[in-house]
């Protein structure tokens, strides 16, 4: 579990110093939210499971509902440490000019677990793709590919309770790239030069702490408060994809307070 250790701070590391090549960053916005979920887990045979999960999310310091979405998924532990899945989750978020924009996400999971005394330590790698609505292709692209990894330590102290903190990080892989040279004396881009979706970097750094407990066999509450820290790349283009009009980074840091629930069957 060193190794893993090393290696998640080393990212965290580069997280930190990424500079930003062109563009301006924006002033950190910060916001309060909240979140509910519902979970179904129905085991087909032992390893095998697959589940159907809803949740919903307040946004705007908690005054305004502003996402639900709705998943299906299955899992299948192939070894004692190692568990695969996959699914695919209907996302429906408000923009800030208050219309509901639907996504659709499929993802692969593949992680790794290590028991030891009470303690169990994760690593999950997620890869996922997201599609959504665009219009002009230069500053969005159609299908976010992203992959997030998070390191999770549980500790068990009885069949009920269960306290865990995680770390995550979420990597873009593939925004719009583009090369252009700001003019100080015009205050405006030059040489512009469409580069496709070719631009990766670390956009989201999370941080969680929670505990799940366990009422009966069947059912279980997840209470938890997480902290985002996440930053979007702002690209303005005329829709030729001829001129840069401006290159802005997004940034945000996010507290959210959260219960899940669980039915497994």
């Amino acid at each position: 579990m060193d190794r893993r250790f090393l290696i998640i701070g080393a990212l965290l590391t580069l997280f930190s110093f990424r500079g930003y090549a062109q563009g301006t960053k924006e002033d950190l916005q910060t916001e309060a939210g909240a979140r509910v979920s519902v979970t179904l887990d129905k085991k087909l045979v032992k390893g095998l499971h697959i589940t159907a999960d809803a949740e919903g999310r307040l946004s705007e310091n908690m005054k305004d509902f502003g996402r639900y979405q709705f998943g299906a998924g299955i899992s299948y532990k192939a070894l004692d440490f190692l568990k695969i899945g996959a699914g695919y989750t209907y996302i429906s978020k408000k923009n800030s000019s208050d219309i509901w924009k639907p996504r659709h996400r499929v993802y692969g999971d593949v992680m790794l677990s290590y028991k030891t005394g009470g303690w169990r330590f994760s690593l999950k790698e997620r890869l996922q793709l997201t599609h959504r609505d665009i219009g002009n292709p230069y500053q969005k692209v159609p299908n976010v590919v992203e992959l997030k990894s998070r390191l999770k330590a549980a500790y068990k102290f009885s069949n009920r309770f269960e306290p865990y903190a995680y770390v995550e990080l979420r990597t873009r892989m593939n925004d719009p790239a583009c090369t252009a040279t700001w003019n100080e004396s015009t205050s405006s881009y030059s040489d512009y030069s469409f580069k496709g979706y070719t631009d990766t970097y670390f956009n989201r750094l999370r941080g969680a702490i929670g505990a799940e407990y366990k009422l009966s066999t069947n059912h279980a509450l997840d209470f938890f408060f997480l902290t985002d820290y996440c930053y979007e790349k702002n690209v303005d283009t005329n829709a030729e994809g001829t001129k840069l009009k401006s290159l802005t980074y997004e940034r945000d840091l996010n507290f959210s307070l959260g219960i899940g629930y669980t039915f497994s069957f």
